[in-house]
């Protein structure tokens, strides 16, 4: 249910995002007023005032009044499986509390890193040599599921060697970390090297090549069209159930034109690199396969998303790889995933990833975010153009690099914290809205858990304007008798400019409540409301 949340709010229309939030808005706070007294197995005439009553029958009338029934019954559910989900987004507890500004900074990223020119195709694949140069797209996808798109995201290109480190977490995950060491290394080599093919193979394995041995673990006893399903079952998890296809084009292409391939394929059988009774050209078939495979941009990230959430899918919730796996992985991908370039970006970026021959880059910031990042032609090492470039600027502008010092270093934006000034911003939009009358800012606020009672510098709160004004509902706080440094309480405001609404509304809820509660210690204003409201001395 949260996958089909996330992913259908993802696809609508902002203007009608806007209104999904204002209607599930409304409908949270009556509902939690319903949730939170109903665990106490009370009866409704038992918990709800008549005030309370008319509040929560406003709320679902008016979701009843903007929907069908049908959409009502949707709301509800959706708003019972995903509370959490929702509750961290409208506090603002996601990885990146600012996501809109956050975005804006990629959108910039993305048009800086779109100037870039040079670079080709590449052709020794006929299949991939198609794609027009001019393609550009970039995806990330947060471990919380914020979702972000840029370019021809939707476009289907082929995984090529980003499958690598996916189907190796994979075996990891199955048959354990020391089975697969048997047969793949942790030492980098380039490009289609053959340099460190030698008879330390064991010892000094390149990454390049990791898709025979592994792939000839998976599911040994299982027919071709079994060991493909269930591969792709695994990545359409990865993918919380988004786009993962396959190019039957490409892979024709691929056996073709593959010589290379076959010749470090005899080679590794020579020096017993593969399982016993492994069938070489078999597993050089499926390798071929698995490169085929097709993602866009926006199911790629979840991908590298559920690397950097430990193996847990964002999107659905869903463990899909063990905590072992990922982790390997992510060492690996670290040392050995740019080819010959793995080195430098290891160094100036950082991070994660793992370059492809289709123009992708899979970049994983653990813990935060994954990214998806596409763009066919490459550098002469086979990296994209774009891509490296945009892994460069990311972390220049954020300290995302896995050495940056999170607490002193200020030239770069940690998008993980809240802006300073959110406090005094807070302050004066709380002030407003009180001011206004603005209700739906009101619950607003509180949904976002803004302090409520928050105070000016005359140490006036919301309540305090409230009551000076000629609005009546309003949001009452517990804290109704705190007083400003002129020692008035807002009842004290309400009577000296006229307001007998909210006097009468302030001294209800002082009779119902603090009365009710018995309070053992009482300042002077809150002894001064007693006396009045409640017949006190």
């Amino acid at each position: 249910m949260k996958g089909c949340l996330l992913s259908a709010f993802h696809t609508v229309p902002v203007e009608v995002q806007f209104y999904v939030v204002d209607v599930i808005k409304d409908f949270i706070i009556g509902s939690v007023v319903c949730l939170f007294h109903c665990h106490r197995s009370l009866s409704p005439d038992t918990w709800l005032t008549p005030r309370c009553r008319i509040g929560v029958s406003s709320c679902v009338s008016g979701l009843m009044y903007t929907c069908d029934i049908s959409v009502f019954v949707m709301c509800f559910r959706c708003v019972g499986a995903n509370i959490l989900l929702l509750t961290q987004a409208f506090r603002r507890k996601f990885i990146i509390p600012d996501f809109e500004v956050f975005a804006s900074n990629m959108d910039q990223l993305y048009y800086s890193t779109q100037r870039q020119e040079g670079g080709h195709v590449a052709d020794y694949i006929p299949q991939l040599a198609k794609f027009s140069p001019n393609l550009w797209g970039v995806s990330l996808c947060t471990v919380d599921g914020q979702r972000h798109s840029a370019g021809d995201t939707k476009v289907p290109f082929c995984l090529q060697s980003c499958v690598k480190p996916l189907e190796y977490a994979i075996a990891v995950h199955e048959i354990g970390t020391e089975h697969v060491h048997r047969y793949v290394g942790k030492e980098p080599s380039g490009l289609n090297s053959l340099h460190s093919v030698n008879t330390k193979l064991l010892q000094h394995k390149n990454t390049v090549l990791k898709g025979f041995p592994s792939s000839s673990s998976l599911q040994p006893n299982s027919n071709k069209a079994e060991r493909f399903d269930y591969v792709m079952e695994y990545l359409k998890k990865m993918a919380g159930t988004e786009y993962v296809g396959f190019s039957n084009a490409t892979f024709q292409s691929e056996k073709e034109t593959g010589d290379r391939n076959f010749a470090i394929g005899y080679y590794l059988k020579e020096k017993k690199c593969f399982p016993e009774n492994a069938d070489m050209i078999a597993a050089l078939d499926f390798y071929f396969q698995l490169c085929s495979i097709e993602v866009t941009c926006e199911s790629g990230c979840v991908m590298a998303a559920t690397l950097a959430n430990g193996g847990i899918c964002p999107i659905t919730g869903e463990r899909v790889l063990s905590a072992e796996a990922v982790r390997n992985t992510l060492s690996l991908m670290h040392s050995c995933g740019m080819y010959d370039f793995s080195g430098q970006f290891a160094f100036h970026v950082g991070l994660p990833a793992k370059s492809g021959v289709s123009g992708a880059v899979l970049l994983v910031v653990p813990n935060i975010m994954g990214i998806m990042c596409w763009s066919p032609p490459l550098d002469r090492v086979g990296n994209s153009v774009r891509g490296i470039h945009f892994c460069q600027e990311l972390v220049s502008l954020f300290n995302f690099h896995n050495y940056d010092n999170l607490r002193h270093f200020a030239r770069k934006l940690d998008p993980r914290r809240l802006s300073f000034d959110d406090r005094n911003k807070s302050v004066v939009n709380l002030m407003f809205a009180a001011y206004s009358g603005d209700v739906s800012a009101l619950r607003r606020f509180a949904l976002l858990a803004v302090d409520m009672e928050e105070k000016d510098y005359d140490s006036r709160t919301g309540l305090h304007v409230a009551s000076a004004e000629v609005f009546q509902h309003f949001f009452i706080t517990a804290y109704i008798a705190l007083s400003i440094r002129w020692g008035n309480t807002p009842l004290d405001d309400a009577r000296q400019f006229g307001r007998d609404g909210v006097v009468s509304v302030l001294t209800e809820y002082q009779q119902m409540y603090l009365c009710s509660n018995g309070s053992q210690s009482k300042t002077e204003d809150q002894r001064k409301l007693d006396s009045e409201g409640c017949g006190l001395s």
